[in-house]
């Protein structure tokens, strides 16, 4: 919205600065951290309509005392993003658009799963099967919009990374490449839900992986035109950054840096409030969400096998349920002392804010050897 002030440059050349993606990032990001101050108020709130967190009886013990803690939080991270994505994004992008409609209806899954979790005073919720056809319901929309519309040249091609783009890239039939495409989005989805296990496991490795699609989305989506002096005559030339680097070029996509500078503000705002001892969890509302916009953002910037390095983290969690379960209906026995895997770690007697950090720093380590993929080609 705001990018539109650029149009006046001619009244207050200023103005001009809004044309630019890398200073709308900046202000996106601000913005969603600013909005992060209304979370007093809105804890408050949340206590006195006892919208409390249901915790398992057969989780870990330690886990009890959190029981009551406000939950939802992640509406208000969902505002975050959405707000400061619409102020300071280009809205006539389709990216943007497809973006934050499959992030907030996944937001709606969480949020219908969030209140029966409360109404009922149990942690069932909404039932699992119930929650993937609507995912795969809402993605499959997306898919259709992404192919159909013309203006976005979206290409069925699959590249893989530390591969350059110009020597090999897997070419899919369109319906192949929707189906692997609504199992990426999906699958993160449900893996941040996972995670979110523990006070501020989940939203670091979010900010931290958002953070990584950033300079993926800005790397493919951007190129720069500067002037020369060609014979006595000033021309622009232009330099593809992406086609630098050998990697698929994708007109338009850098506005969604936009969107990824958002989930890192608003994450590291909800960060303050979650952090061990939390003050407020985001609920399913928050961790589907958020996990939805990582699996679009990696489908959209053309990253949806480098997202498995990205999102190893979440990746991680979601192995160990699946292999947890798997053992048991087969063998009888457990793998793992709990899943998903942090449970197990807390009660191999690392303490809880022990495991946290070092997933954090897991994140960390996972998305600098995905940005080593841009030059390790």
């Amino acid at each position: 919205m705001f990018m539109y002030l650029y149009e006046l440059r001619d009244y207050f050349a200023p103005l001009n600065v809004f044309r630019y993606v890398s200073f709308r990032i900046v202000m996106a990001m601000i913005t969603a951290l600013a909005m992060s101050f209304l979370y007093p108020k809105f804890i408050s709130k949340l206590r006195e309509r006892q919208v409390g967190q249901v915790v398992r009886d057969d989780g870990p013990q330690s886990h009890l005392k959190k029981r009551g803690t406000p939950t939802m939080g992640g509406s208000l991270i969902l505002l975050s993003l959405v707000v400061s994505t619409l102020c300071w994004a280009d809205l006539s992008n389709h990216y943007v658009w497809l973006f934050l409609g499959v992030t907030v209806f996944f937001g709606g899954v969480g949020f219908i799963d969030d209140y029966l979790k409360i109404r009922e005073k149990g942690s069932r919720g909404l039932p699992g099967r119930w929650k993937l056809i609507l995912q795969f319901a809402i993605t499959a929309v997306a898919m259709f919009v992404l192919f159909q519309d013309d203006t976005l040249h979206y290409s069925s091609e699959l590249y893989f990374p530390f591969v350059a783009a110009d020597k090999f890239a897997l070419s899919l039939p369109i319906i192949a490449y929707a189906l692997f495409a609504m199992v990426v989005i999906v699958g993160t989805s449900n893996a941040v839900n996972l995670t979110d296990g523990l006070d501020g496991l989940a939203i670091a490795p979010v900010a931290v992986a958002a953070g990584t699609f950033l300079i993926l989305c800005y790397v493919a989506g951007t190129v720069f035109q500067f002037p020369v002096m060609v014979d006595g005559r000033e021309i622009f030339a232009s330099f593809d950054m992406a086609a630098y680097l050998r990697l698929p070029h994708i007109s338009g996509v850098a506005e969604l840096c936009v969107a990824c500078a958002a989930i890192v503000g608003s994450g590291i705002g909800f960060l303050w409030f979650n952090s061990y001892p939390a003050q407020v969890f985001m609920g399913d509302l928050g961790s589907l969400s958020l996990g939805g916009a990582l699996g679009m953002l990696a489908v959209l910037s053309k990253n949806e096998l480098l997202s498995l390095i990205i999102c190893g983290i979440f990746l991680l969690e979601a192995i160990s349920v699946i292999t947890q379960t798997t053992s048991f209906k087969l063998t009888g026995k457990r793998v793992f002392k709990m899943a998903p895997i942090h449970h197990h770690f807390e009660l191999k007697g690392w303490p809880e804010p022990k495991v946290i950090v070092r997933f954090w720093i897991l994140s960390i380590i996972l998305s600098l050897i995905a940005l080593a993929s841009l030059k390790l080609r």
